[in-house]
């Protein structure tokens, strides 16, 4: 369409002007303060800890037993609990997790199932628990060794006390337990055991072990929800001073500093350990594959006690075997020297030599760098099948070869990234402890967003699984039915993995790239890390953090993200293409010539219809226009056109001087989210040109807008999200002019983890 230059004014004055919608109740850019808790004393309207915030403390000395023979733990503990509250406090709630394994758990009640002549024979079996899991509780105790009247409630335990614990006092009791260890390979579950049949040994990795303390905050109360198997944990922090004692041939690794490492381990060792302090690069193997292989041979019957101290953390977490293999190096982090180190059996190698032990290293590193630095003295992963789970110092990782050293890509990048990932929770929420139990994304999606960027550090381009926007579209994109905003209880979460890890990892990414930028989104990152590290924080927290620290209003993303299952996809609706030319007099004069005499279908049809027209019957009606009514472009106009002309200053003159083709592009909202509009312009002469448009242009009209593009180029073709940057769903409306994106068939099957992998292909073929 071409744009005679008298209408330029006009044109360039309606930029951005559409018909206006009246804004409702659910508009997507409405703010969000009714969906926020109201800030007070305690939680500050900027997201930061308020003047007269709070929260408790639990110490622990315990004596733990791990029984080998019978795989049994035994436990006898003292807890000291400091209620810095403003409230009295009558009774005291406890976590009994390991109950989530007993007989009559609720865990194993509510699962679906359904059987029919095809199930199998141990499926029939194991239908009904038959592992008699969960806590035997021996005593519970104050200091004075009275008995205390409690109340276990499935997975809780409740103390009532004799008298209210009051504001600023603590109090001590005394608890005495024991529980059979689960087989994690038989049964499943975040701590237990894993046999080894081939040399009649077991690996033990130890957690959620012993009654725990439940947070009591000034959001819940007590957060005293029950563990049904999926939303992890709410811990307070404290002190721990804990014994182990196993088989005189394991090796233990734990929570916190080895107190008494001179008494149990030969000096050589101890002189290792002390080198590996000062060893930045490559780590030293403190125990070897070859001492491991003895020790699971000449098993001996005697034992030995480790002592762990940890100062500062919510929990505590330990593994055992004979057939570890240990090595450790030295991590700097801010001048400060870190040990990591990792436990692995000989089934783990070659992998876990070459790659655990700097992953836990480069981890601390980038974590360091993009939120606090790393406050513990040492950082441990333990290798055990089938498994990731993190606890503060210690994590628990899967990641094997095949028996013949080989390994297909999707292990050894499994394995490096479920390292950074349960390494990473030392962060989230280990010391920025949020309530795992009641949000799962505030730890889980947090430290996979982190997990991203330490993963990207890690090689150029690293095979990451969750971080990119396009790698959630699918998900996102899918049933509504099936798919829960990220704003949803652990327990009743849809999708799991997409939910609480890839679509909040993905929403960081997209803050971080796209809307906010990386200089802005890092130091909100930051803040909000140093203001809440060893404090639990809310939703609510960081969400107002990101905002204060960056001067940014996230409202419409925390709604549309967080607290909807909208997806992203914007399309190219419509495109009007307009030139701006300077014309002389006569071409404009002959412009609407050509414009009056252009074919029009109705008047063709009347002109060889037979019947007169009025005109022709009554020729009184003839005048001067008669059958010579086209546009006329006399001397007057052309003496007003000229004098326009004159008029103009130097720059409007050079303007028109210039070639200008206008573009209004009509995008179309149908996935409901809210997003920036970022397009690129290929142009004819072989250049591009990226355009970003703020997400805020919906905020007028959440279904369509219009906006008009000045280019000095002609366009041969507009892109939509260019760099898959939004999460768009479709991408097949995000052309003009308009094209199919190609659909891709498989021609052949995923090679298989039986099957052949490329190391032993290669070996093969040489």
């Amino acid at each position: 369409m071409r744009l005679p230059f008298l209408l330029t004014m006009i044109l360039i004055l309606s930029f951005g002007i559409d018909g206006q919608n009246p804004i409702e109740e659910t508009h997507p850019f409405k703010q969000i303060d009714d969906l926020l808790p109201t800030p007070n004393v305690y939680r500050a309207a900027s997201g930061a800890p308020g003047p007269s915030y709070w929260q408790q403390q639990a110490d622990y000395e315990m004596d733990i037993v791990l029984d080998d023979e019978n795989q049994r733990i035994y436990g006898e503990q003292t807890v000291t609990y400091y209620n810095n509250s403003p409230h009295p406090l009558s009774y005291l709630w406890l976590q009994l997790d390991q109950n989530r394994r007993a007989k009559d758990s609720d865990s194993y009640k509510i699962q679906t199932s359904r059987v029919n002549e095809e199930t199998r024979l141990v499926r029939l079996m194991n239908m009904d628990p038959w592992f008699d899991g969960g806590f035997k509780l021996d005593y519970v105790k104050d200091n004075q060794g009275a008995d205390l009247d409690y109340t276990v409630n499935k997975t809780m335990m409740r103390i009532d006390l004799e008298e209210p614990l009051q504001p600023g006092k603590s109090y001590s009791f005394q608890v005495k337990w024991w529980y059979n260890i689960n087989d994690r390979m038989k049964i499943g579950g975040r701590s237990g055991l894993e046999y080894f049949p081939e040399d009649d040994n077991y690996l033990y990795t130890i957690a959620q072990f012993f009654p725990r303390m439940c947070v009591y905050d000034d959001i819940n109360g007590w957060q005293h929800k029950q563990f049904l198997g999926r939303g992890e944990f709410a811990v307070p922090f404290g002190n721990y001073e804990v014994k182990i004692t196993a088989p005189a041939d394991h090796l233990v690794s734990a929570t916190g500093t080895l107190e008494n490492a001179k008494s149990i381990l030969p000096k050589e060792k101890v002189d290792l350990l002390e080198k590996a302090k000062s060893e930045y690069t490559t780590p030293i193997i403190i125990y070897s594959e070859e001492e491991a292989e003895k020790r699971e041979e000449t098993k001996v019957k005697d034992t030995k006690t480790w002592h762990f101290s940890a100062e500062n953390v919510r929990d505590f977490a330990f593994a055992s075997s004979r057939k570890f293999i240990w090595d450790a190096m030295a991590i700097d982090i801010n001048d400060k020297t870190v040990l990591a180190m990792s436990m692995y059996p000989k089934e783990g190698n070659p992998l876990w030599e070459k790659y655990s032990t700097k992953a836990v290293a480069h981890t601390l590193k980038w974590y360091s760098h993009y939120t606090i630095d790393y406050p513990y003295p040492v950082a441990w992963s333990i290798n055990a099948a089938r498994i990731g789970m993190e606890y503060p110092m210690i994590c628990f990782n899967y990641g094997r070869p095949a028996d013949d050293g080989t390994y297909p890509p999707r292990t050894k990048y499994g394995m490096i990234g479920v390292i950074i990932h349960e390494v990473g929770h030392n962060f989230f929420p280990m010391i920025i402890n949020s309530d795992e139990r009641q949000w799962t994304w505030m730890d889980e999606g947090l430290n996979t967003f982190v997990q991203y960027l330490t993963e990207q550090q890690w090689e150029r381009n690293y095979p990451s699984r969750r971080g990119p926007a396009h790698k959630i579209t699918y998900y996102m994109g899918g049933d509504k039915d099936n798919i829960s905003p990220i704003m949803t209880n652990s327990e009743s979460i849809f999708q799991f993995g997409n939910n609480a890890y890839g679509k909040p990892a993905t929403a960081l990414n997209i803050l971080r790239e796209t809307i906010m930028g990386r200089e802005l989104f890092d130091h909100a990152f930051k803040t909000y890390s140093e203001r809440w590290k060893f404090k639990h924080p809310s939703p609510a927290d960081f969400f107002r953090t990101m905002e204060d620290a960056s001067a940014v209003d996230l409202d419409w993303f925390w709604r549309g993200w967080f607290y909807t299952n909208q997806h992203v996809d914007i399309a190219i609706d419509e495109v009007e293409i307009f030139k701006l030319e300077k014309e002389t007099a006569e071409e404009y004069a002959e412009a609407l010539k050509q414009e009056a005499t252009v074919p029009n279908i109705s008047m063709l049809r009347y002109e060889s219809q037979k019947e007169k027209m009025y005109a022709e019957i009554d020729t009184s009606l003839v005048d001067f226009y008669t059958g010579n009514n086209a546009p006329r472009f006399d001397a007057e106009d052309e003496e007003a056109y000229n004098a326009f002309l004159d008029n103009l200053s130097e720059e409007q003159l050079d303007f028109l001087e210039e070639e200008h083709y206008y573009y209004n592009i009509t995008f179309e909202n149908k996935g409901g989210l809210v997003m920036p509009i970022i397009l690129r312009f290929d142009y004819a002469d072989g250049t591009e040109e990226i355009r970003r448009i703020p997400a805020e242009i919906w905020k007028m009209g959440r279904d369509k807008v219009t906006k008009a593009f000045e280019t000095s180029k002609q366009v041969e073709q507009i892109e939509l999200d260019p760099f898959y940057e939004t999460a768009d769903t479709e991408r097949d409306n995000n052309y003009f002019p308009p094209q199919t994106t190609p659909s891709r068939f498989e021609l052949f099957e995923k090679q298989s983890q039986r099957g052949e992998n490329p190391m032993q292909r290669a070996r093969r073929l040489n």
